[in-house]
């Protein structure tokens, strides 16, 4: 008995020995192959999020850079017509009124009556002369930067305007008292920005950007944005905007992916913005914060970078620096020629790689041991037992103990044979039961996946749903924005027509009549002022109701856009509900009000608007969605056009005699064109052919469309010829009975 028990022992370690080795071999292999799996998806994930994060941030950054040039052009314009308004003002007494002489010998803001949270500080150096052309030039720019200064100061810390003859006008709220605090013999026509803006070194005359500076009085490291301004050939101003780096560095710092740091290099690799070092060249300077070990270090690390990046192909985003073990995403921040970085460690990119590798070889080994105890149980209960009965049953149908019905009383194989049947019978009773069980356990596995794919099937409804809304919010943003651009255009009309209304000329008939108050009638019918007085005021009477009645029809564009606004968020959220009814509209009318809806951005790009448009009776459709339709594709063809030369854009819009049951509306334009490859993807979700589009115009513009019963479709001879979006949709009269589907 001991030594058969002792050899089916060997037997099911033996076997048990092999089985886990080959397992285990699996066990590794199954790791080492999701962990390369992983580690690739997971690089290719965290590189493709990290070039759409700095394309996206660098956009973001790069905004506060444009909206200074932007600025500067709409100071340009402000301070261009403030001096022609005030080329005949005498502003002698006004200047003094603002102004005083220090003892030092320079000219600021009287104590008394500034404050420099509202009105911009002035500071003039001792020793200019102060001619009327100067305090007329150095008025004017108190003036504009009073109207535009506080706009300006929500994006930028200040804004101020400086003279050739070192003349600065100054509004920064946050430090009120700049122009007080300032030295004696401040020079600000000495600083970078300033040189730069001279015509010796910006022949051009364009928007330039200094290098790295400190605020003389604030100690604020900050770079500045300068726009001359020039007037008969003359250099008569500069504009400038600062931009402080603490901010840059703030928004840089707090504002990253997981894991990784941002930082802003210039062209020749010194850093603008970086966590932990200034923008200096790292040398031995005395200074232990630059000549310690460490920092000189991080500058040999920053150079590295900076080569691998400067390196790089031609419209390569992301790069990989293997000796540190990074990757670097760069962009190119429009505006100072910055470049705006990130830096990943390949850390960061393999640890989920690691983690799933961890955690498969962890269930792998539990697994084994699990199966191992499973086999050696299984052993045990179905081979080491069966076996010893076996050889038991074999022991007494040889001592002559069996049960069987056949003749044992010959000890020769037939009674071990009817011995082994029985044991087979048993065994295989014994199966039969191990069989409904696994039955039981298969369908308590089957009803715990029932449950899963149950689960799963709701988080996919739920996503949809999501994925669903978020179309119809994007839907809603595009076309709001559409109406919003004519909105601001409409205000910033009006806004210009009250700045141009000249209402000083009331002011000085009625002085004129203040001095003839005594000899009125008199000073009337024989003085030769008084003569053209009455004619005059006739004339400036009927241009102020002129600019009045335009700007009341400025403000009524303004309310009609605002109730478009209103009607596109219910259309749109209509798209959860049932459909709206149709109603009748008059084509010809809804397509001047889609006309109108974008007349600003049209006249702003000097495009010509060529109408062929029929008379057509009311139809019965849906008037917003139709709308909605033709503000996206006026300023789509509006769009396109920004390449053709300015005097020959066309934007030509047809509304044709109805066919059948059909009528047809066309766009057309003699743009860019497109390319025929590009037909069937042009009202695809997220397509887009302009560099700042959205890609969700058009297609939005199709899916109302054929919720309408009609279609959108496109015609272009190619790029260079144009392209013509032709809208069809069912031809109802308002006349005819409505038909309920």
């Amino acid at each position: 008995m001991s030594i058969h028990s002792r050899s089916h022992a060997s037997l099911s370690r033996a076997t048990l020995l092999k089985m886990g080795v080959r397992i285990a071999g699996v066990i590794a292999l199954t790791t080492l192959l999701s962990y390369l799996h992983v580690l690739s998806t997971v690089r290719t994930e965290n590189l493709v999020r990290l070039e759409r994060y700095v394309l996206e941030r660098s956009q973001r950054e790069e905004g506060i850079f444009l909206l200074a040039e932007d600025n500067h052009l709409v100071l340009q314009k402000a301070l261009r017509e403030r001096l022609e308004d005030s080329r005949h003002e005498d502003g002698s007494a006004r200047f003094a009124s603002l102004f005083v002489r220090l003892p030092d010998g320079t000219v600021r803001n009287r104590p008394e009556s500034f404050d420099g949270t509202r009105m911009p500080g002035v500071f003039i150096p001792g020793g200019l002369v102060l001619d009327a052309e100067l305090r007329q030039r150095i008025l004017a720019s108190y003036d504009v930067l009073t109207q535009y200064g506080p706009a300006f100061h929500t994006r930028f810390t200040n804004t101020y305007i400086v003279l050739p003859e070192g003349v600065l006008v100054l509004y920064w709220p946050e430090r009120p008292s700049w122009c007080q605090d300032a030295e004696t013999d401040h020079s600000v026509v000495s600083f970078d920005f300033f040189v730069r803006s001279l015509p010796a070194e910006n022949a051009s005359r364009r928007t330039v950007w200094c290098d790295i500076y400190s605020d003389p009085v604030t100690q604020n490291r900050m770079v500045s944005v300068s726009t001359p301004l020039d007037l008969d050939g003359d250099h008569v101003a500069t504009f400038v905007h600062d931009v402080l780096l603490e901010e840059l560095m703030a928004r840089a710092s707090h504002n990253h992916l997981p894991g990784a740091y941002n930082m802003i290099l210039g062209d020749a690799g010194q850093p603008i913005v970086h966590p932990e070092l200034v923008s200096a060249t790292p040398h031995d300077t005395g200074d232990p914060a630059v000549d310690a070990p460490g920092t000189k270090a991080q500058w040999l690390h920053l150079r590295r970078m900076f080569e691998r990046l400067r390196d790089a192909p031609q419209g390569q985003t992301v790069v990989e620096l293997p000796e540190d073990g990074e990757y670097l995403a760069h962009a190119r921040l429009e505006g100072p020629g910055w470049n705006f970085v990130t830096v990943l460690p390949e850390s960061v990119v393999s640890r989920p790689a690691l983690q799933s590798a961890r955690y498969v070889l962890l269930f792998g080994v539990g697994s084994l041991l699990l199966e191992l105890a499973i086999m050696y149980w299984v052993l045990r209960q179905q081979i080491t037992r069966p076996l010893l009965a076996f050889t038991q049953a074999t022991g007494r149908v040889a001592a002559g103990e069996f049960r069987v019905e056949l003749d044992t009383s010959r000890g020769d194989e037939l009674g071990q044979l009817a011995s082994a049947f029985r044991l087979m019978a048993d065994q295989v009773q014994r199966r039969e039961e191990e069989l409904r069980q696994s039955n039981e356990l298969l369908e308590q596995r089957v009803a715990e996946r029932t449950r899963e794919l149950k689960d799963i099937h709701r988080r996919l409804v739920e996503s949809a749903r999501q994925e669903g809304m978020a179309e119809i919010a994007t839907n809603v943003l595009h076309n709001v924005g559409n109406v919003l651009n004519s909105v601001r255009s409409s205000a910033q009309l009006a806004k210009e027509r009250m700045a141009q209304t000249r209402f000083e000329q009331v002011g000085r008939v009625a002085l004129l009549l203040r001095e003839h108050q005594d000899d009125l009638a008199a000073f009337l019918a024989r003085d030769e002022r008084g003569q053209f007085l009455i004619p005059f005021m006739e004339k400036l009477g009927q241009n102020l109701m002129e600019e009045r009645q335009h700007i009341r029809s400025l403000l009524d564009d303004v309310d009609r856009y605002t109730e478009h606004i209103d009607d596109i968020v219910r259309v749109q959220q209509n798209y959860a509900r049932m459909p709206r009814l149709h109603e009748p509209v008059l084509l010809k009318e809804l397509v001047e009000d889609a006309l109108r809806i974008d007349s600003a951005g049209l006249g702003r790009h000097r495009v010509k608007v060529e109408k062929h448009l029929a008379e057509l009776p009311p139809v019965l459709t849906d008037k917003h969605k139709l709308l909605m339709i033709l503000v996206n594709l006026i300023s789509n063809a509006r769009h396109a056009l920004d390449t053709v030369p300015a005097d020959e854009r066309r934007v030509t819009v047809r509304l044709g005699t109805p066919s059948a049951d059909r009528f047809r509306l066309e766009v057309g334009d003699n743009g860019v064109g497109i390319a025929p490859e590009l037909h069937a993807r042009l009202f695809q979700y997220g397509f887009t052919t302009r560099e700042k589009g959205h890609g969700f115009g058009l297609h939005s513009s199709a899916l109302a469309a054929q919720e309408l019963g009609g279609s959108l479709t496109v015609h272009s001879d190619g790029p260079g010829h144009g392209a013509t979006f032709i809208l069809e949709l069912p031809y109802q009269p308002a006349q005819e009975p409505q038909r309920m589907d």
